[in-house]
């Protein structure tokens, strides 16, 4: 066969931001000049919940994970010299997208751009935080409507620009199955496409416009063939929800649009070189086949288990799309799958499974009432505690992890403190003080105003967004735009999942977890305590409830009684519970790298209570200087990725529980299995 004229490549992205606006700045125009073709922007956690880097919950969060944006002067500065209207760029935001978006437009226009011609998408998937990402702020009514309101206004006024990207990336990496991933996005888009038809702001002959501009962001795993027919089921799905529910003619107007991020928490912190063909697999499953392949791709950095990556890990990445993109002779050729037996078959089967599981969920009143009822998470949280058990039992193999584990001394990391980017702990304060300085230098009148046309607007039922971009030019902050409406519409807590999860594992006389039990009930019985009591808590704003749940569901199933909130608690709040509840261990879980802000406040507090003796256990990304710096504080345990047996955990739990309580400790011999 002749090899045809190569076909445009997909958009390549590298997902960045952190410390400042400045700093963001410089790291996105070097990536531009290092060949990057698209803007994906990460904000950091405050940003994202709607707080300012001021309020308490912000604190140790700012500028960790991602860029912070406070007020125009913010965006205006992650965005100098970047002429907007020949930019394509995503911003992973969700329940404050409104607001962010409507910053990008102010400046937009300030740079003189037609905002008819900008380019980008904004996540917008609200559904998703309240299941994985724990982003969201508001309850599920009042933030359909953001997205609705969003959605409308960018179809008759940026309509070039992705108002939704209906985000299954983190459904994956919360443990969702493809069925899961693909079903639970699919009734998503469906609750997003009935509520905005519904809203009467779209006329009849511009549905099909509406449709065209909902995007996907999919997560790719390291299963090749799964995931590569996992994106073909999604394009044959919603090609029959859009033409059967919605009437949608245009074939264009039905095609599936979505762009990836290959999987991040699948990366191991053993042999951390192992994620470069971790890395390369994903991305060929998103890329090999032209009928399903991405229309945008970002690949995480091999260290990312370790830290935040640094500029030259981020060129790594971008060099591995490149290299195929320009080097191979993927793009001259048809899809190279048609017509496989084997494809075919496998698609056919995951489009069975997933029209029955949305037809299930629609059943239950749709997306949103089964993240009310707790089904959808309770489902994931299942899902994962299974894929867990498989991991610990060796049924499931990752390599350097629980097979292949003897390696040669690591180049990559023989300076691990060099080996990752750390941001300066006294950014926060300089970040702070420039917000004081834009509040101090604002016309006062002018932004109380604009912040009661937005209360009004929302306590009514006309769109949002124009409020909103007064409040924009006006000067208002980002959290001062998030507690107007929080005044509105109040705040949400999703529920966690853990009560209702399904025992994973077994606890059959000889197992691990058998073992277990009987020490956390041997150490209850010692102590006099009915049973066990541990705290798992989540300070800060750091919303990967992952782990946490994962913890909490296998001390259940160990025999402990496990106090769990969930996510965005104050060390104040998580000692008070501590206190409250007698427990006889706190577990605290952080991935965003607050760790030490955070932890030592909770030490402190615990120390000023008179309870110094309820042993702290930490678990997260924490790079092994912090480790040594969290237990010289008084940590008695940290636990980072590398950990993966979780009832390995619970035991050495139990061991700090007696340590902390002057018992001896017990032999394996000494417990009943």
């Amino acid at each position: 066969m002749t090899p045809r004229k190569k076909d445009r490549p997909w958009l390549m992205r590298t997902y960045a931001g952190h410390s400042t606006a400045e700093a963001s700045n410089e790291l996105y125009r070097r990536n531009l000049a290092k060949g990057q073709t698209g803007l994906s922007v990460a904000f950091d956690l405050p940003t994202q919940t709607g707080y300012d880097p001021d309020h308490i919950l912000a604190r140790g969060e700012v500028g960790r994970v991602g860029v912070p944006v406070s007020h125009l002067g913010d965006m205006r500065r992650l965005f100098q010299d970047i002429p907007l209207e020949q930019m394509n760029t995503s911003m992973t935001i969700n329940a404050t997208a409104m607001w962010l978006l409507a910053l990008y437009q102010v400046v937009a226009e300030e740079q003189g751009a037609d905002i008819t011609k900008l380019q980008g998408t904004t996540q917008n998937d609200i559904v998703k935080e309240y299941l994985s990402r724990g982003t969201h702020v508001f309850p599920p009514g009042p933030s359909l409507r953001l997205t609705t309101d969003m959605i409308t206004y960018t179809v008759n006024h940026i309509p070039k620009w992705n108002p939704i990207n209906i985000c299954s990336y983190h459904l994956q990496e919360a443990g969702a199955t493809p069925v899961q991933e693909i079903s639970y996005a699919m009734s998503t888009a469906i609750a997003v496409l009935d509520a905005v038809f519904a809203s009467g702001q779209v006329p009849e002959e511009r549905k099909g416009d509406v449709v065209a501009r909902i995007s996907f962001f999919v997560n790719a795993g390291v299963r090749f063939v799964e995931e590569m027919c996992k994106m073909r089921a999604f394009g044959r799905i919603w090609d029959k929800i859009t033409r059967e529910r919605y009437g949608i003619e245009d074939p264009k107007h039905r095609r599936f649009r979505y762009g990836v991020q290959v999987n991040s928490l699948g990366l191991t912190e053993a042999q951390p070189e192992n994620n470069v063909q971790r890395i390369v697999l994903e991305m060929l499953a998103v890329t090999l086949s032209k009928d399903a392949r991405a229309r945008a791709v970002q690949l995480p950095a091999w260290n990312e288990a370790l830290g935040l990556p640094r500029p030259w890990d981020q060129q790594w990445s971008l060099r591995i799309q490149q290299v195929l993109a320009h080097e191979s002779d993927l793009l001259e050729y048809e899809d190279i799958f048609a017509g496989s037996h084997v494809i075919e078959a496998k698609v056919d089967a995951l489009v069975g499974e997933c029209l029955a599981e949305i037809d299930r969920i629609q059943e239950m009143g749709g997306a949103m009432a089964a993240v009310e009822s707790g089904y959808l998470k309770s489902q994931l949280v299942s899902s994962h505690a299974e894929r867990r058990a498989r991991i610990e039992a060796g049924e499931e193999k990752i390599v350097g992890v629980n097979i292949f584990e003897t390696t040669e001394p690591n180049p990559l990391t023989a300076d691990l403190d060099t080996a990752i980017m750390t941001v300066d702990p006294a950014n926060e304060a300089r970040v702070v003080a420039k917000l004081h300085e834009w509040r101090d230098n604002r016309d006062e009148s002018r932004a109380q105003e604009a912040l009661a046309r937005l209360k009004a607007t929302a306590a009514g039922d006309a769109n949002m967004f124009e409020a909103t971009l007064e409040c924009a030019r006006a000067g208002v902050t980002t959290g001062e735009w998030a507690w107007a409406l929080r005044d509105v519409f109040g705040e949400f807590r999703a529920p966690t999942g853990v009560s209702s999860a399904p025992v994973a594992i077994t606890a059959e006389e000889g197992t691990p977890l058998a073992a277990v039990r009987a020490k956390v009930a041997r150490t209850a019985e010692e102590l006099g305590a009915g049973r066990l009591r541990l705290l798992v808590g989540k300070p800060g704003l750091d919303g990967h409830s992952n782990g946490a749940e994962q913890i909490a569901v296998r001390a259940r199933d160990a025999g402990f009684e496990v106090v769990y909130q969930g996510i965005r608690l104050t060390p104040e709040q998580i000692v008070n519970a501590a206190l409250a509840e007698d427990v006889h261990c706190v577990g605290l879980s952080i991935l965003s790298g607050s760790h030490a802000e955070l932890v030592p406040d909770v030490l402190t507090r615990l120390r000023e209570a008179g309870a110094s003796d309820i042993p702290v256990i930490v678990g997260g990304i924490i790079p092994g200087a912090d480790a040594a710096e969290l237990k010289r504080a008084g940590v008695a345990a940290v636990f980072t990725p590398k950990d993966f047996g979780i009832t390995e955990i619970i035991g050495r739990i139990v061991d700090e529980i007696r340590t902390a309580n002057k018992l001896n400790p017990l032999e394996s011999s000494e417990v009943p299995a």
